[in-house]
């Protein structure tokens, strides 16, 4: 049996990439081990190319395709390799690895937790969180052969994904920091945002020997405490805009809510307090502002319509019930 398993692996006279899985960047060659026997030809296939490791050093790297015979090729390692194959077995330790050269398409990442950085604008800090794709390439083997492969037999793209995904982080983080964008901006500015972090990114993954391309932002959303922020600030922006629709300032917009929450809330002495107190500095201002003495009759019909107006809108904004808008209107009528 151990004669026929010999007289097989002296017959093999092929070296080639012989797996069908996809998914790899690498493959590593292996008959018995990784030992070379009586293999005769290197066969490197479109797309791919072939290092040559010796005692645990690159040695020589195929970049081209074609059939490579080891015995008379014109290439300085290989013809020394063929000086240490033996009749069955080598005492000299020699690793194949295949890699694939062509470019690797619609790649999927995502940022594993928030980018923390703090809103230029409105100075506060930011959870960001960002999907999209990228295409790469390897361009220099050898570099990611010895800086990421290692020991490894092979090395597939979904650990090369693993890789990308654990650095995208960083440099995504520098550059919100130095762009100045609020968090209203980001989506508006995701190409440019995308940009600057291909360049950083590409800095970085040079020196592991490959190229990151067609680097997209196609997504972003924020944790909930950014989330939480940005809704006040929404509710906020929206209260002065009704403020100012109604002709009051942004104060009084705030005391006339507290007088209606204190009157849904009937029970609790503090909030009714707050309401009274609300209520009194509103019932003066509105005293003073609605019960000034008229400069003429006309003026004085065209001053009360005016309110008359400002009280329909602060009612319509759910500013004051129905009841005090009915009681204040019937009152600026008599006036007329």
């Amino acid at each position: 049996m151990g004669m026929i398993g010999g007289l097989k692996r002296q017959l093999r006279s092929v070296i080639q990439w012989d797996t069908d899985d996809n998914d790899l960047l690498f493959y590593q060659w292996s008959d018995n081990g990784d030992e070379i026997k009586n293999a005769s030809q290197v066969v490197v296939g479109p797309g791919q190319g072939c290092i040559f490791v010796y005692r645990g050093k690159v040695k020589t790297m195929l970049h081209k395709e074609g059939v490579y015979p080891i015995k008379t090729a014109n290439i300085p390692f290989i013809t020394t390799l063929s000086k240490f194959m033996q009749f069955f077995e080598s005492e000299h330790k020699v690793g194949i690895y295949f890699f694939k050269k062509t470019k690797i398409l619609d790649q999927k990442w995502g940022t594993s937790s928030p980018i923390k950085y703090q809103d230029p604008k409105y100075d506060f800090p930011v959870g960001l969180k960002a999907y999209g794709n990228y295409s790469y390439q390897l361009f220099n083997p050898r570099n990611f052969f010895t800086n990421v492969m290692g020991s490894r037999e092979s090395f597939s793209i979904e650990d090369l994904r693993d890789v990308i995904s654990k650095r995208i982080i960083h440099p995504l983080s520098d550059y919100l920091a130095e762009c100045k964008h609020s968090y209203a901006e980001i989506d508006a500015n995701r190409d440019e945002v995308a940009e600057g972090m291909a360049a950083a990114l590409k800095a970085d993954f040079d020196k592991l020997g490959f190229h990151i391309t067609d680097f997209r932002i196609e997504g972003t959303n924020f944790d909930d405490d950014t989330l939480g922020r940005i809704n006040r600030i929404a509710d906020v922006t929206a209260d002065a805009f009704a403020a100012k629709k109604a002709g009051v300032g942004y104060a009084e917009l705030q005391q006339l809510e507290a007088l209606r929450d204190a009157a849904a809330n009937e029970s609790g002495a503090a909030g009714a307090g707050v309401g009274i107190g609300a209520g009194i500095g509103l019932g003066q201002q509105m005293a003073q502002g609605m019960s000034t003495p008229s400069q003429g009759a006309s003026s004085g019909g065209d001053d009360i319509l005016g309110k008359l107006a400002k009280l329909k809108t602060l009612h319509e904004q759910q500013l004051i019930t129905a009841e005090e808008y009915t009681a204040k209107k019937q009152s600026l009528l008599d006036e007329l």
